[in-house]
């Protein structure tokens, strides 16, 4: 009976999937954004999670853990150094998943997904923007600077008589 084992198998056997899950995590954490497909990207953020809340605490255990799910040096630096800076203070959701549209071969539903604090464009719109002011023609600065010296040329002539 296969009672509990519900998970997405993606067509692949168990090494295929571990191969090809490990492969699309060290990207996602070199690059900060990968494109794939839907079902990839919903298995990849359940097994790229765990390793970024494991780095926020850097020892070598969790180092030589991390390691034996990514297979790769590079990303393990990365990961524990300017990946944990960014995400450090939050508590999870450390990834965000961006549906893009439809593939042209098989129509399968396509998607980008990126670690969030390295998306410059989202950062940008979550700062409020700085007020501007309009200004209207009609009352530029030089009118209202000769309007105030006729009035005061009047009020000078009047008092003068």
């Amino acid at each position: 009976m296969r009672h509990g084992k519900k998970f997405n198998h993606l067509g692949r056997t168990a090494s295929h999937r571990k191969a090809m899950l490990s492969n699309m995590a060290t990207s996602l954490i070199l690059h900060k954004r990968i494109s794939t497909t839907l079902a990839k990207a919903k298995e990849l953020k359940k097994y790229v999670e765990p390793l970024i809340t494991r780095a926020k605490e850097d020892s070598t255990h969790n180092r030589r853990i991390v390691f034996s799910y990514l297979q790769s040096k590079e990303a393990i630096k990365v990961l524990f150094g300017e990946v944990v800076e960014k995400v450090g203070e939050r508590n999870g959701g450390y990834s965000r998943i961006i549906k893009t549209g439809f593939r042209l071969g098989d129509n399968a539903e396509m998607c980008i997904i990126e670690l969030v604090d390295f998306n410059e464009l989202m950062l940008k719109d979550a700062k409020p923007a700085k007020k501007t002011t309009r200004r209207s023609r009609r009352g530029s600065g030089k009118a209202e600077a000769s309007n105030e010296a006729d009035t005061t040329e009047s009020t000078e002539e009047k008092s003068a008589e």
